[in-house]
C-alpha cells in the first residue's frame, strides 16, 4: 500500500506468476503456480514449497495403511455401491449417486 499524490491510501495487488522450483526431494523440477503463490500469501506462508506435491503427498502418506474398500447393495437403486465401512445387515448402504439424491433431499 502507498499514498498518491492526493495522499489517499492506494492497494497495490502483487502480480503473480509461476516459478519453476527444484524438489529437494526428488531432484525433479516443479511448478510453483501463480494460484499457488497467492494462496501461499493469503495465508501468510513466507517460505515456498520445497518439495513437488507428489513427493509432500508421499510424506503426508507415509506409515498409512492403504484405504480398504467393501462393496455393497445400494439399498435404493440395487447397484454396486463402494464403502470404506464394513457394511452391517441392519443399517442400509447406498451408492454415492443415491447418497447424495438423499441427502439433497433432506435439505
Amino acid at each position: 500500500m502507498f499514498q498518491d499524490e492526493n495522499n489517499d491510501a492506494v492497494v497495490v495487488e502483487k502480480e503473480y506468476v509461476d516459478e519453476t522450483l527444484v524438489c529437494k526431494d526428488c531432484g525433479q523440477e516443479f511448478v510453483f503456480t501463480a494460484g499457488e503463490q497467492r494462496f501461499y500469501d493469503e495465508k501468510g506462508f513466507l517460505n515456498k514449497p520445497k518439495a513437488c506435491k507428489a513427493c509432500r503427498d508421499a510424506k503426508k502418506n507415509a506409515g498409512k495403511a492403504p484405504r480398504e474398500y467393501f462393496t455393497a447393495v445400494c439399498a435404493d437403486c440395487g447397484g454396486e455401491a463402494k464403502i470404506t465401512f464394513q457394511p452391517s445387515s441392519d443399517r442400509p448402504v447406498y451408492c454415492s449417486a443415491c447418497f447424495e439424491k438423499r441427502k439433497k433431499a433432506q435439505d
